[in-house]
């Protein structure tokens, strides 16, 4: 895969794609479930009605929201029905409050204004055109609504080591680049909302939709 470049930044070649094994890992969920969760918690995230982007394998991001942000009712969404049945059953206990589905994250099937929570776990470094799911979200979210968010950087994804081992898109957002695509869409993160960590590589933040 020879050298991109797109947006200034050149992005190096992959040539072992083992996303995989990281991004389904006990390991992972773990950290999501017990760090990145308690964090979203901390920084104010909350809402009944909840949709999730990008399930994963054991719907992480599903599972936070229930047991940390207050959701009642959850509608999670994957592009790999394979993907959607296993996060399903990883996801039994949870019962009646939460429904898997196949669905892109850039045309969700869901009314505008309609929910009170988006949970993203590190599925926007993932999508393509990031841009249309963060458009998304703003659409589906009520007025006062949140877009809850956990996500790696570009200083992170297009790391020389990282690429050569994990395929992603080109075009990765800077903190700043997507905190302005967050506010071109109506989502504002209000002050003491927002936590960055390794060098702006990892962030955590709780957007409100104007």
């Amino acid at each position: 895969m020879p050298p991109d470049q797109r947006g200034g930044r050149t992005v190096p070649p992959t040539y072992v794609d083992a996303n995989r094994l990281w991004v389904d890992s006990r390991i992972r969920y773990e950290i999501g479930l017990r760090v990145e969760g308690a964090i979203l918690q901390r920084l104010g995230a909350h809402g009944q009605r909840a949709v999730e982007i990008g399930t994963g394998r054991r719907g992480l991001g599903t599972r936070v929201a229930v047991e940390r942000l207050g959701a009642t009712d959850v509608t999670a969404f994957d592009l790999y029905p394979a993907t959607v049945g296993r996060a399903r059953i990883a996801c039994a206990d949870l019962g009646e409050r939460v429904a898997f589905r196949v669905g892109d994250a850039t045309a969700l099937p869901v009314d505008d204004a309609s929910v009170d929570l988006v949970v993203d776990f590190h599925a926007l470094h993932h999508i393509a055109d990031w841009r249309a799911a963060v458009a998304e979200a703003a659409r589906v979210l009520r007025p006062g609504g949140q877009l809850a968010l956990t996500e790696m950087t570009a200083r992170f994804v297009d790391a020389p080591l990282l690429r050569a081992v994990s395929r992603h898109p080109a075009d990765r957002f800077s903190t700043g680049e997507l905190l302005a695509e967050l506010r071109a869409h109506g989502l504002e993160v209000p002050a003491g909302r927002l936590r960055r960590a390794a060098g702006d590589r990892w962030i955590q933040a709780v957007a409100t939709r104007t």
